[in-house]
Order: structure tokens, then C-alpha cells, then sequence
């Protein structure tokens, strides 16, 4: 569902006497990361991004960057922009800038032709050779601790502290919590269902489960919606891994699922009531299934600034119906 920004009403929820940005005083700001520390000498005015959906910090504060990366999941029309983010350019009036195809990685030519004053990547899965060549085009901003780690919460502190509207970025964040808090409040059904979130399915063998941890920004997201993990993907989980596997012969530990979130569709559904495994699996056998697509609401299960408040209420809905089927 479509939500108009509200730039207006973040930037009135500053602290009284704030600045819209940094003063140039403040400067030189040093922002540390994971692939280094980063120094600006002054405020960004030209700001390009790479990677999975960076661009959306600016956005929501009101800056249109000079280049970002092309949508390459969910672009339903295949014209590179998420429809939050068409949405975004269109309240703000702005022409689409310059997309970099990032289909065989970063087009650092690319790039460097929009001669950004600093490159965000505060959620990404830059090596270390990437951000050194970024940082030969300008000061690059890279992920807190670890690739493609950054909770939707860090993305926007850090990125947004790399555009020097790091205050601006905290009230874009209590923005979304109220947003999300008065959205799961209609949904009293979801506090502290146990949801797993399984991916990468083969429909003709389903031998294996595959499922994402709670290093997982997709699965982390799940607490925001007052969901828990169960605690047999906690203890089916490596530490420090996204993502696990186990065999459907151990389908068994998994009773405590309750609610099972997973791309795909009626096929897949069919496929696992079928298999005399995965359809002993509690979610599984009272229809408790959320299949997410290629498509806008399934690119926004893992959450981004600009994506969480245009499917919220759809998203949020979804789990709700599959509560409901495991009681």
C-alpha cells in the first residue's frame, strides 16, 4: 500500500533549535566502519550510492542523489526504480538520476562520472578492494560491522551521518517505529508468534530446508512486527551465518514454528503439504504460510527505509492471516 512521504512532519520532529544539517563548523567529520574510517572535510552536497537500496536514506531526508544502483529484484515494469522510490522522485518532483547497472557488480565509471562529493554504502557487500576504488572516486561510507548485516535502523544512522543529517536521521527513525508500532497494534494476534523464515526451496526435492538466521536483516525485522524466533533455528543457526540448513529428516524440530514465511508460491505450498516430511511440520500442516514473490511486497520483506511504510499494512496483514490458521 502507498504511503506519501512526510518529509514535513520528520523535519518538525527535530529537537527545537536543530540544524537541517550539519554546520559547516562541524567539519571535518570522521565516520568509522568497518572497511576503515572515512573524513569528510566539509557537507556532502553531491551524493551518490551503490548497492541495495542506500539511496532510500537520502530520499526520505530529502535529497535526490546524483546516482544510484538500478533495481534488480522486484521492478515489476523494468524500469530500475521499487515503486517507493518512483513515489519518492514524484513528491519531490525530481527527474530520475543516473542508475548504475550493477548486474556484474559496481560500475565504478559510473560513478565516478556523477563526481559525488561522498558514496554511501552503509548496506552492502562491499570487499575491501571495492571500497578502496570507491574511495579513489571520493569519501565512501561503508556497513558498521559487517557486509550486508546493517538493520534497517544502522542504514539510516549511518548513511544518513555520511550525509551530515545524522539528527535528521534519528527523527526518520522514530518516525517508522510509530508508523510500525501503531500498524502491528491492530494485529494483537502477532505478539510473540514464532516465525521462521525459510528460502531457497526446491519444489522437486525438498530433502533439505533451508532457512535464514537471525544475522538476517529479513529476520530481523520479524521483532519489529512483535514476532520471536523459535528456538530451534536459534539452535539450528551457525554463529556469525545468515542463513542454515537441515535435512526434512529432522523436520521434527521444528514443531515450535508457528508461522512459516518463504518466496514462492501455490506450487510450493502444494509441494510441501505433499511430501511426507515437510507436511508433518505444524505451520506447514495448518496452512500458516506467507509465499512472497518477485515482486514489490516481496522485495520489501527485507526492510528498507522508504520500502517498510509502503507495505506495512500489507506485509503485517499477511502474517496476521497465517496467525490466525495456527490457532
Amino acid at each position: 500500500m502507498s504511503h506519501p512521504l512526510r518529509l514535513a512532519a520528520l523535519l518538525a520532529a527535530l529537537p527545537a533549535g536543530s540544524a537541517l544539517a550539519q554546520e559547516a563548523g562541524d567539519y571535518p567529520v570522521t565516520i568509522e566502519h568497518a572497511l576503515g574510517s572515512t573524513v569528510l572535510e566539509e557537507k556532502p552536497q553531491r551524493v551518490a550510492t551503490v548497492q541495495w537500496a542506500n539511496h532510500e536514506v537520502p530520499l526520505a531526508l530529502g535529497l535526490v542523489p546524483v546516482g544510484f544502483a538500478a533495481a534488480n529484484f522486484g521492478d515489476d515494469d523494468g524500469d530500475g526504480l521499487l515503486p517507493w522510490v518512483s513515489e519518492a522522485l514524484e513528491e519531490m518532483g525530481a527527474e530520475v538520476p543516473v542508475l548504475f547497472d550493477e548486474g556484474d557488480g559496481i560500475d565504478f565509471e559510473a560513478v565516478a562520472a556523477t563526481n559525488p562529493d561522498v558514496i554511501l554504502a552503509g548496506y552492502s557487500g562491499l570487499s575491501q578492494e571495492d571500497y578502496d576504488t570507491l574511495s579513489q572516486i571520493a569519501p565512501t561510507v561503508a556497513y558498521p560491522d559487517a557486509p550486508w548485516a546493517t538493520n534497517w535502523r544502522e542504514s539510516i544512522r549511518i548513511n544518513a551521518a555520511g550525509m551530515g543529517m545524522a539528527e535528521e536521521g534519528e527523527a526518520l527513525i522514530a518516525e517508522i517505529e510509530g508508523e510500525i508500532d501503531e500498524t502491528v497494534g491492530q494485529y494483537p494476534e502477532l505478539d510473540g508468534k514464532e516465525v521462521m523464515f525459510i528460502t531457497h526451496l526446491d519444489t522437486t526435492d525438498l530433502s533439505i530446508i533451508n532457512f535464514y538466521s537471525d544475522n538476517d536483516t529479513r529476520v530481523q525485522f520479524f521483532e519489529d512486527l512483535g514476532l520471536a524466533m523459535p528456538q530451534s533455528v536459534i539452535d539450528a543457526s551457525e554463529d556469525g551465518a545468515y542463513s542454515g540448513s537441515i535435512s526434512a529428516e529432522q523436520i521434527d524440530a521444528f514443531d515450535d514454528v508457528e508461522i512459516v514465511v518463504t518466496y514462492g508460491g501455490q506450487e510450493l505450498i502444494d509441494a510441501l503439504n505433499a511430501d511426507p516430511l515437510t507436511s508433518k511440520m505444524p505451520a506447514v500442516a495448518n496452512g500458516a504460510v506467507v509465499t512472497l514473490s518477485n515482486d514489490p511486497l516481496g522485495t520489501a520483506a527485507n526492510p528498507t527505509p522508504l520500502a517498510i511504510s509502503w507495505v506495512l499494512e500489507d506485509y503485517v496483514a499477511l502474517l496476521a492471516e497465517a496467525a490466525r490458521q495456527g490457532e
